[in-house]
């Protein structure tokens, strides 16, 4: 195993959310560049994404956070641990971040599970960000869509597997490993396995637990199937865009078709990566940068 490398931030906070939980924010300052938040998807931790977000520290003022459970942050069980309430901490984050820091330009930088909570604190309350850029949020249909029976079965599929996944391991090394075997994710780049690794593990006495506790990450899989989130972009209420699995890519994302669909029926700024699955941003990087940095740059935000 090569050890993580995780930069040293410049500085960092306890973000305390509406219900007493504390959140883990560090920041990596920049004396004039625009601000991004960056968080993570189900199960994952921020560090994970360090293949993505390290480069950005040369241009941007980056704060990067764990979401509830995950992570650095703190663990509260299964109170907190639904959509509602981290559609929630995201306001309060925000809230957290310009009074700890100052005000600047900002822009929400989220994937998957936190890019849904992003659209569902937009949608039913305001837009808080000068931009939100979401990677492949895995949105189910309306029931009566062609792709609604074929994203319900993708999200009982990973309840199933949630429930029933390894939690313990001997070592980071053995998770890396599983990391490369699995069809999922030996697409990652090896050095972000290696950091997605030592991220979502909490080392005990005789083995290394998952942070994210099993029965937690499938309640968020299970929840999509009752969140009815599918928003048209004018909804959103502000700049976004969706950078997206390949739709085109044999054996893909089973989130990729129902982005596209939901970004041409909802008139999205729609992105997608080439050869890339659902974890785009550890599988290619650079690409997934570029697309961010061209619509950022296509508002005038960067």
């Amino acid at each position: 195993m090569t050890q993580s490398t995780i930069p040293i931030p410049d500085s960092t906070a306890r973000a305390e959310m509406s219900d007493g939980v504390t959140l883990a924010l560090r920041r990596y300052a920049h004396p004039t560049g625009p601000r991004l938040v960056i968080t993570h998807g189900n199960g994952f931790a921020v560090d994970g994404y360090r293949v993505f977000w390290e480069p950005l520290l040369a241009d941007f003022d980056v704060v990067i956070f764990d979401m509830r459970n995950h992570g650095q942050s703190d663990a509260n069980g299964a109170d907190g641990h639904h959509y509602l309430q981290m559609s929630r901490d995201l306001v309060s984050v925000r809230d957290w971040v310009s009074k700890t820091w100052g005000e600047r330009p900002t822009a929400g930088v989220f994937h998957s599970m936190t890019s849904r909570a992003a659209m569902k604190q937009a949608v039913e309350g305001s837009f808080i960000w000068d931009a939100m850029v979401l990677f492949d949020p895995p949105n189910v249909p309306p029931r009566g869509h062609a792709l609604y029976e074929k994203m319900r079965r993708f999200e009982t599929r990973l309840v199933d597997y949630a429930l029933n996944r390894e939690d313990q391991f001997d070592s980071v090394d053995a998770l890396v490993k599983s990391y490369k075997a699995a069809p999922a994710s030996k697409t990652w780049l090896p050095e972000a396995q290696n950091d997605m690794a030592q991220a979502v593990l909490e080392p005990g006495i005789d083995a290394s637990q998952l942070v994210c506790k099993r029965e937690l990450e499938a309640s968020i899989y299970l929840a999509a199937l009752t969140l009815d989130l599918w928003p048209d972009a004018a909804d959103i209420g502000g700049p976004v865009t969706m950078i997206c699995a390949d739709p085109e890519l044999e054996r893909g994302s089973p989130t990729a078709a129902p982005n596209r669909a939901l970004c041409t029926e909802g008139g999205y700024d729609y992105r997608p990566i080439a050869n890339t699955g659902h974890l785009l941003q550890i599988e290619r990087p650079q690409a997934c940068r570029e697309a961010m940095l061209g619509f950022l740059s296509q508002i005038g935000f960067a």
